[in-house]
């Protein structure tokens, strides 16, 4: 009954099969290890921005560039402040409001974009502090548009920015920029400090759940294609049947 497998058809059908399935089961086994890694770059990324508070500040340069090592760790530069913005639509403990960004002039004459802290939607966001200060606050990389909610710049009104990089500040001072920022341990007054947020690329997002997704497509396509054939088989075995039964002719 079951020799129409050894056929040519068949074992082309058969082949295809023994491909297929291990195939499946090693993007879904790939997509799970991809969902592991960000689970595990997460639950590290928790555990490096609770212990970095506890280290002593360090100045800026020599935490840079910012990478997952050095990102939450404290900076401490020094220099006058200068230009202000508000970042809008910054939601801190579930309220509305805008972080207040100050550049920076530091004594290398670089600058470094300052978040002084957090203001609540509607508040006024008071002067930064005149003459020479000494900041200290977690090391933060540039933002990029689509991170965490982070929009462009354009269509803003005057005064405010959509995201924290050097690329939009370029434009608006005429020292180099660096390519970080960081948010102050202590705000200012009637500010409130901005926590530090985990390295880009560590959280369970958006793409996490996507390998978490992906896992299961491939491990379904595993079980369609285990499932189509042995129903096709059965289809054969059954006409195979009624043929020698006689109750239905041969086809040629």
């Amino acid at each position: 009954m079951y020799r129409f497998l050894l056929t040519p058809r068949w074992w082309g059908i058969n082949v295809f099969v023994v491909l297929a399935i291990p195939f499946c089961i090693f993007m879904g086994s790939w997509q799970l290890g991809r969902f592991e890694d960000r689970v595990d770059s997460h639950r590290a990324a928790e555990q490096q921005t609770g212990a970095v508070q506890e280290e002593r500040a360090a100045p800026i340069e020599e935490l840079l560039p910012v990478d997952k090592e050095t990102s939450g760790r404290p900076a401490t530069a020094g220099g006058t402040y200068g230009k202000q913005f508000l970042v809008p639509e910054r939601q801190l403990d579930g309220r509305r409001g805008s972080y207040v960004l100050t550049l920076l002039r530091t004594d290398s004459g670089r600058t470094l974009p300052v978040v002084r802290g957090w203001l609540a939607e509607g508040g006024k966001a008071p002067a930064a502090p005149t003459g020479r200060v000494t900041v200290t606050g977690a090391l933060q990389a540039s933002e990029t548009v689509g991170t965490d909610g982070v929009r462009a710049t354009g269509g803003l009104p005057s005064g405010q920015l959509g995201m924290i990089s050097a690329a939009s500040l370029v434009n608006m001072v005429p020292d180099d920029v660096y390519d970080a920022w960081i948010t102050l341990t202590e705000a200012d007054r009637g500010l409130t400090a901005v926590p530090a947020a985990a390295p880009q690329n560590s959280g369970l997002d958006l793409k996490a759940f996507q390998n978490l997704g992906y896992t299961g497509e491939w491990f379904a396509f595993a079980g369609f294609v285990l499932f189509m054939w042995f129903r096709l088989a059965r289809r054969e075995a059954e006409a195979a049947r009624d043929r020698e039964l006689g109750l239905e002719p041969e086809t040629a």
